[in-house]
């Protein structure tokens, strides 16, 4: 935003308003052009420490469990695979990739590439950049967020995510856990966890279950499989040495 041309901004500005005349304040902002720039960016910082940093860790884990879902769909079938497994809202009926989206609107590549692009913010349906000389980019809802991950056991969970993870991380003691925890390396199916440990199928899905719990695993769900992969905390865990091998 720093170096944001004062044409684009007030163009941009436009695009809020319709197309029709700005609302008071952004005309004065469009007005003023970029040496009102500095007091937005400030805003935003100040809008990031207190909305979004305190929540990066998971949003990190969550978009990190997509790219490996959608990472091993590619390898399993190459590009029919990959955007046939996308979240759905997003229909692939070659060569068409259909996708529900706020207003009716086709974006022809004519050659270019396309980037996919998941985000925590983005709901319900995909969105597209507006500016048609642009790269072409299709931002999705991350599946993640949408899956419901199974639970351990039965019973209520507790109202504090802090205090479950205190009580779950207790339980990350030994052995097993351990080789558990490293045998999810860039992503694991459940039944690719037991084989991998040495573990039983259920053994697996409860170690998985409990690190899941206390922060140290993402799980995704894709039809009746679910992919495991190793978040932020997990790994810092692995690279430091905290969880005993």
């Amino acid at each position: 935003m720093r170096g944001i041309r004062a044409e684009r901004l007030r163009r941009e500005l436009s695009l809020v308003s319709g197309g029709g005349p700005p609302a008071p304040r952004l005309r004065e902002f469009a007005d003023g052009g970029v040496r009102h720039l500095p007091r937005l960016l400030n805003e935003l910082r100040g809008y990031h420490r207190a909305a979004v940093e305190p929540y990066w860790t998971h949003i990190q884990a969550q978009i990190e469990a997509e790219r490996a879902a959608r990472g091993r769909a590619l390898l399993d079938g190459g590009a029919d695979e990959l955007l046939a497994s996308l979240p759905p809202m997003l229909r692939w009926r070659a060569p068409v990739l259909e996708c529900d989206y706020p207003v009716d609107r086709d974006v022809r590549l004519r050659g270019r590439g396309l980037l996919l692009q998941p985000s925590f913010f983005c709901r319900r349906t995909a969105v597209t950049l507006h500016d048609p000389d642009l790269p072409p980019v299709l931002v999705y809802p991350a599946a993640a967020q949408l899956a419901s991950a199974p639970t351990c056991g039965e019973g209520v969970r507790p109202t504090s995510l802090d205090d479950h993870r205190q009580k779950t991380l207790g339980k990350l003691v030994g052995h097993t856990r351990s080789v558990v925890l490293r045998a999810i390396g860039d992503g694991a199916t459940t039944s690719e966890l037991a084989r991998r440990a040495g573990v039983s199928l259920a053994s697996a899905s409860q170690h998985a279950c409990v690190m899941r719990e206390a922060g140290l695993v993402t799980t995704l769900r894709r039809g009746n499989a679910v992919l495991h992969t190793v978040t932020p905390l997990g790994a810092a865990l692995l690279k430091g040495g905290a969880v005993a091998s």
